[in-house]
């Protein structure tokens, strides 16, 4: 993903008082108030102050270099994650074992200063074991509820394609409306709510294929890939060194760089960053183009030109501009549809990807 250039901890704010609403690196507010919240408790169509989106861009950036301290040269892959965050979306990271999915997601978690729960799945890995369930408690006489691993504001669902596909489904309500139900009853879910999936390719021994209808549900997907040489020497000698007293693991050095409060205010600040009409009709066309590609048997959803507008607002976000650009949805329609398309088996035969038909579908769609 391309990554915009965002103002750093340090920059002060265009009027010199420093970064507003921003929360210190050692956790204490600056005592300014976020103004994030206010923009995103006024007029659901006022476009966000320069204020609000210097602040988002700068937390954002402050995010992003803390989960490099523990993710060694995926700057890359820290933004998008942050990136789909901002979007109130989930984000699918497909790797070969041992490339740092699990850390990306921890180190997330704790730059936020969020609640995190870890879901292993596995093949005997049941429904409630995810969502929660109903006991029967005999001294009250009654049934009581008792939440899952899913009621948490980071949720890790480690190798989600080793458990089955009934279970696997047990998150689709919770990753489209943020909640749970269960015995006909209703538990909303915390926020802000995120699903960090990783899975391992499909052709290894004991998976099974996530459904296209969950698949359709994470915002974005993407993949680490094996470090640079220099970076995966830092990498061994960080974590293979001693750990410090105190902690257990190397994500413990984390710090929060931010709070649960102050990103639910960007993700619902975010959506009122303008995207004009004539941008909305290229996301249309591009999703139509996908569809009828000769090389493509299932195109973008309608989904998924929500997910890429949503994606291209926190792009813009990020930096610091309170309008979409169309170089904001090229910039994410890779990661944002990729995962959604399916090629026909003679496009597959000849190694083409999802990656070559959006690179067609950008260079034959006009922006106008």
């Amino acid at each position: 993903m391309t990554q915009s250039p965002m103002r750093t901890a340090d920059t002060p704010a265009p009027d010199g008082t420093g970064p507003t609403g921003r929360r210190r690196a050692n956790g204490a507010s600056d005592g300014t108030g976020s103004t994030a919240g206010s923009d995103a408790a006024g007029a659901s169509d006022a476009p966000l102050s320069p204020a609000t989106l210097e602040e988002i861009a700068g937390t954002a950036r402050d995010v992003v270099d803390e989960i490099s301290t523990v993710v060694e040269g995926k700057a890359d892959a820290a933004s998008l994650a942050v990136m789909v965050l901002l979007a109130g979306g989930h984000v699918l990271v497909e790797d070969v074992p041992g490339t740092g999915k699990t850390m990306l997601a921890k180190s997330l978690a704790a730059a936020l200063g969020a609640d995190r729960h870890r879901i292993q799945f596995t093949p005997d890995l049941l429904p409630g074991d995810v969502t929660g369930a109903s006991i029967f408690d005999q001294a009250a006489g009654r049934f009581e509820f008792r939440p899952g691993a899913v009621f948490t504001q980071v949720l890790l669902a480690d190798e989600i394609n080793r458990a089955s596909p009934k279970t696997q489904s047990a998150l689709l309500e919770a990753m489209e409306e943020r909640q749970v139900s269960v015995d006909g009853q209703t538990y909303a879910l915390p926020e802000p709510f995120m699903v960090v999936a990783t899975a391992n390719p499909v052709e290894m021994e004991g998976t099974y294929r996530l459904p296209e209808a969950q698949r359709d549900r994470f915002l974005a997907q993407m993949t680490m890939g094996y470090p640079v040489a220099s970076a995966e020497a830092r990498m061994l000698s960080a974590q293979a060194g001693p750990v410090p007293d105190g902690d257990r693991e190397l994500v413990d050095s984390v710090r929060a760089r931010t709070d649960p409060a102050t990103i639910a205010a960007y993700v619902r600040a975010i959506r009122r960053v303008h995207a004009a009409p004539a941008l909305v009709e290229y996301a249309v066309r591009l999703a139509a183009a996908t569809r009828e590609h000769p090389r493509s048997v299932l195109g973008a959803s309608p989904r998924a030109g929500v997910h890429l507008l949503r994606a291209a607002k926190a792009h813009a976000a990020m930096g610091a501009r309170g309008f979409v650009e169309p170089g904001d949805l090229r910039a994410v329609i890779s990661p944002v549809w990729r995962h959604r398309l399916h090629l026909s088996p003679g496009a597959l035969s000849r190694g083409a990807t999802a990656d070559d038909v959006l690179e067609d579908v950008l260079a034959q769609v006009p922006v106008a």
